[in-house]
């Protein structure tokens, strides 16, 4: 199976260059701040959506070198999704991420709180400072479907009532909103028609609904080492995904599990051996195809290109997972140790703030 390592090569030096800007941006006063922010970006996460960004400029371009606007573009394209996932892991009360300590486990809750709104706050002002009007209005919308896909998430929890259709404006809001703004922005300031920025779109939504759907199936089908976050976790805290509702389709008795809040011992287990055991799983991986195969069909139109190739390939790596993040962990080295040195510091005395977690 090809790798996203591989998938994003045409990038590779553009995604380093990334990297490495975003950590000059989020120099904070606060030394804990700054090192939970450092901690966020060092979490071995594949920078699929910033790599995006990258991949479409490069395929609308024939120049070298990318506009400054383009990489900052993609740089905000990471800082929102990251203060996402943080803000997600409070919510969630998740002790890991992508193989790794929770910000609000490695510090406290409110230290990861703060250090989110920081990042949404940066990208927010280096949006404004993209001067395109535009632009700043698809990645405000993007931050604005966050917040609203996490409360309406929040609100149907344990509540097999809600539609299918509920699910899927939910999973546009928190994971395909970004890929779909951000990559019509990208379009937006390379300055192509509207046809081709509507197809951007659809491209960046489909490919994040097939994201989401897959990560769903993963849930029931995956362990806690290739998540990179506890399996079953959703089922367990009442979010209903794509798996459940085919489920629910097959099974009253899931039904009457999910709205008794698996109150009993055996409830939860019985719950998921009843989505296994039915065709969700297949008919989810269906599911998923075709919102992959429409992803790939929307953006035939880009010219022949080592990017375009790339991205043709995007759709079938995000149905073809999943990922070990094993492998990513050995990654993890000076930003790591600048985390442990700064918490160090603090137990020693050094930096006031509010107190905190584990390190």
């Amino acid at each position: 199976m090809t790798t996203a390592t591989e998938i994003l090569q045409p990038v590779e030096l553009d995604l380093e260059a990334l990297l490495l800007d975003l950590r000059s941006l989020i120099g904070a006063g606060h030394p804990i701040l700054q090192a939970a922010a450092e901690h966020l970006f060092s979490a071995g996460g594949k920078r699929l959506r910033p790599g995006i960004v990258l991949l479409i400029s490069r395929a609308l371009t024939s120049e070298k070198e990318l506009p400054m606007k383009h990489r900052k573009l993609a740089q905000i394209t990471e800082m929102i999704h990251t203060a996402s996932l943080v803000h997600d892991d409070v919510v969630d009360e998740a002790d890991t991420r992508r193989g790794v300590e929770t910000v609000h486990s490695r510090f406290d809750p409110r230290i990861a709180v703060l250090a989110g709104d920081f990042l949404f706050a940066q990208a927010s002002w280096h949006l404004a400072n993209l001067e395109n009007l535009e632009v700043v209005k698809l990645l405000s919308r993007v931050i604005m479907d966050l917040a609203e896909g996490e409360i309406k998430q929040g609100l149907n929890r344990f509540d097999s009532s809600q539609s299918f259709e509920s699910y899927l404006e939910k999973s546009y809001c928190k994971t395909a909103s970004l890929i779909a703004n951000s990559s019509k922005a990208i379009g937006v300031l390379s300055n192509v028609d509207q046809e081709s920025l509507n197809s951007l779109y659809f491209f960046g939504r489909q490919l994040g609904l097939a994201f989401q759907v897959v990560d769903d199936i993963l849930d029931f089908t995956g362990n806690d080492e290739q998540l990179g976050k506890p399996a079953a976790s959703d089922l367990q805290s009442g979010y209903l995904t794509a798996p459940v509702f085919y489920a629910l389709e097959e099974s009253p008795r899931l039904s009457e599990l999910i709205n008794g809040k698996f109150s009993q011992k055996d409830d939860l287990d019985q719950a998921l051996s009843l989505v296994r055991d039915s065709s969700a799983i297949k008919k989810s991986r269906e599911l998923a195809e075709q919102f992959a195969s429409e992803s790939k069909d929307s953006i035939s139109w880009l010219p022949d290109s080592p990017s375009k190739k790339a991205l043709l390939e995007l759709p079938e790596f995000v149905i073809s997972r999943p990922v070990s993040y094993t492998h990513l962990r050995a990654h993890e080295t000076t930003e790591h140790l600048v985390c442990r040195l700064l918490l160090e510091k603090k137990k020693g005395g050094g930096g006031g703030g509010g107190g905190g977690g584990g390190g």
